[in-house]
C-alpha cells in the first residue's frame, strides 16, 4: 500500500467531530465566547462546508455571517437561540 492511499492518523476533517462529540448545550456554546468561526457554527447546525459557505456568501446562512477578512465570524447569541437554549427550563 503507498503513503498515499493510506490514511493519515494527523489529517483533520471537518465533519469528524460532528456525529462523535456530545450534544451542544447552553453552556457549551457559552465557551465558545462571543463568536465563533464559520465551520464551527455549521458543525453545531449540521450544514456541510460547502453548503455553509455557500450559504455565508450568499447572506441565507441560518444566523448572521459576519464577513472579516478572508474569513466569516458567526455571533453565538443567535446560535443559542436558533436552537432554542436560551429560554429557562421548566421547573
Amino acid at each position: 500500500m503507498h503513503d498515499l492511499d493510506r490514511p493519515h492518523p494527523d489529517a483533520t476533517d471537518s465533519t469528524a467531530g460532528a456525529a462523535s462529540s456530545p450534544a451542544w448545550s447552553r453552556e457549551r456554546l457559552a465557551e465558545l465566547g462571543v463568536t465563533t468561526d464559520l465551520m464551527t457554527a455549521a458543525r453545531i447546525l449540521g450544514i456541510g462546508r460547502t453548503t455553509a459557505y455557500t450559504l455565508a456568501r450568499t447572506g441565507t446562512f441560518p444566523v448572521p455571517a459576519v464577513r472579516v477578512g478572508r474569513s466569516y465570524r458567526i455571533a453565538v447569541a443567535p446560535l443559542v437561540e436558533l436552537l432554542g437554549l436560551d429560554k429557562e427550563p421548566h421547573a
